[in-house]
Parts: C-alpha cells; sequence; structure tokens
C-alpha cells in the first residue's frame, strides 16, 4: 500500500515567502518574463507593416514566376525554338517548289504564315500549364495570399509573352537564312511581331478559361488541338485561298487567323495603314472582352 506525502501548509506559505523575498533583492528577475513578451510582441507585430501589393507588382512577380519556371524545366523552350525549326524547314523544302515553283519564292510568303502558326498553336500551354498547376494544389496557396485575386492568372499570361518573343525572334532567324527578306525592313518585323503578340495575349484567355474548365491537361491539350489545327490550316498561312473551293473560302475568309496572317504580311512589307491591321485589333478587343471575365469568374469560384 502506497502513501501520498502532503506538504504542510506553513512550508508552502514559508517557501511562497523566500521566494518574495528573492525577488525583492533582485527586481530585474521579477519583471524578466513580462519583458521578453513584450520584445516578441514587437518584433512579430511591426508597427510598421510593408504595404500590400497592387495589382501590378502582383501581377509582375506572378510573370517572372512564370519566367523562372522555363529557368529550372528549359525542356519548355522546346515548342518555342526546335518546333518553329521544324515547321519553317519542313514546309519552306516540302511545298515551296510545288506551290510557288521555288524555295526562294515561296519563303517570302509562307515564313509570315508559319510565324503566325507557330506562335498562335504556343499559346495553348497557357492552359495546360495552369491546369498542372490547379492539379498539384499550386493554385491554392496562391488563394490564400492577401494579393489581388486575379494576378496569378494574369502573371501567368504575361510571362507567356516572352516565349512568344523568343519563338518570333527563332523563326524570323531562320527565315532570314533561308533568303528572306521583308520590304518593311526593322520597322515592318518588328511592327508585324508587336500584333502577333497582343493577338496571342488575347487569345491566351480562351486556353485559360479551358485549364480552369477541364479536369487534366491531357483534355486541355486535346480540346486546343481540336480548336488550333482548324483555324491554322484552313487559312492562308500556306497558300492562297484563292484556290480553294468556294465553300472552304468562306470559312477561310472570316476566319481570324486569315486576319491576322494578312496583317502581319502587310506589316512586313510596310504597308503599315490596313483594315486588315483594324480587323485583327477589333477580333483581339472581343476576345479579352468576353474570356477575361470568364475565367475570372470561374477561378474566384473554383
Amino acid at each position: 500500500m502506497t502513501t501520498v506525502a502532503t506538504q504542510d501548509p506553513k512550508d508552502l506559505e514559508k517557501g511562497r515567502g523566500e521566494r518574495n523575498g528573492k525577488a525583492a533583492a533582485d527586481p530585474g528577475s521579477e519583471v524578466l518574463a513580462p519583458v521578453v513578451a513584450e520584445d516578441l510582441a514587437a518584433v512579430f507585430v511591426s508597427h510598421h507593416r510593408p504595404p500590400k501589393p497592387g495589382p501590378l507588382s502582383a501581377s509582375l512577380t506572378f510573370g517572372w514566376r512564370a519566367m523562372l519556371k522555363i529557368k529550372h524545366v528549359p525542356e519548355q523552350l522546346f515548342d518555342v525554338t526546335a518546333f518553329p525549326i521544324m515547321m519553317t524547314l519542313m514546309f519552306t523544302y516540302l511545298f515551296g517548289g510545288a506551290i510557288a515553283g521555288s524555295t526562294d519564292a515561296y519563303v517570302q510568303f509562307v515564313i509570315p504564315g508559319i510565324l503566325v502558326q507557330s506562335i498562335v498553336m504556343i499559346t495553348m500551354y497557357t492552359g495546360v500549364s495552369l491546369n498542372n498547376d490547379i492539379e498539384r494544389g499550386v493554385f491554392d496557396r496562391f488563394r490564400t495570399l492577401p494579393i489581388w485575386r486575379p494576378a496569378a492568372l494574369v502573371g501567368m499570361i504575361l510571362g507567356d509573352l516572352l516565349r512568344y518573343v523568343l519563338a518570333s525572334t527563332v523563326i524570323i532567324t531562320v527565315g532570314l537564312i533561308l533568303g528572306f527578306r521583308p520590304d518593311g525592313g526593322v520597322p515592318g518585323v518588328l511592327a508585324g511581331v508587336a500584333l502577333l503578340v497582343v493577338f496571342s495575349f488575347a487569345f491566351s484567355w480562351v486556353w485559360t478559361m479551358f485549364g480552369l474548365l477541364l479536369r487534366s491537361e491531357k483534355s486541355v491539350m486535346g480540346v486546343s488541338m481540336m480548336v488550333l489545327f482548324p483555324l491554322t490550316f484552313l487559312s492562308n498561312v500556306f497558300v492562297d485561298p484563292k484556290t480553294m473551293p468556294g465553300w472552304l473560302q468562306a470559312f477561310v475568309d472570316v476566319n481570324p487567323i486569315t486576319h491576322l496572317v494578312s496583317a502581319v504580311r502587310d506589316l512586313m512589307d510596310g504597308d503599315f495603314a490596313t483594315t486588315e491591321t483594324v480587323w485583327v485589333l477589333v477580333f483581339s478587343a472581343a476576345l479579352v472582352a468576353v474570356f477575361v471575365p470568364l475565367p475570372l469568374r470561374l477561378y474566384n469560384r473554383k
């Protein structure tokens, strides 16, 4: 049988008195704990908090994140380097002689078309990358941050603009090596690339919506291919539409890619005031007006 020892109340009172005596002898020990707690509070709860990042600052930060992803996964540059080179060489030497009689004549016609086709097809990776981040839970962490909610989407698309410029540089460089000589010179080429980047930025919002709607990145890629292949091949990218059947010409004439290719060709030829450029800007504004609100609403509800 065990017994539990109890302390006499007199002993407890004696010990309390001894502690009070020590505190009186050393006044600093009595306030040590409160002082440490106040110091910690001052460290963790600063009165000078940094300002909340604005929409532009947050978007640029996420754009920088998109570029850092390319740095750490350089394989992502395959679609903006190797793929455009392959397309340019393949179509120039396979169809140049049959369509234009020589590759030298055909390259003047096809380089702006391949430029448009390659950049427009690259835009689908915006939706693929977004869907991949959502599946890994990255965007769930972004939603908890005290930032402008759409900054993650806007920044991702801003980061993709670098991919469009890089792919354009690769294609034009290959074209110059093959003999492409635009009459508009450097200003015409820069204007054509700028117009293409503006349209691609607006077009990327379509794939952003699909990236939020569909369940897997394979689904996003499959739907993107179903839309992009008819738009790019049933246009004036590779051949003059006048050689097509009448029913097909009707589709080609209203195809936005057809107007985009014509506008880029006109700008690179030095014709800066054409209705085709106006049509491309109208298409871009319409895409932004329709497809920017839809992904933002889906993102807020997801």
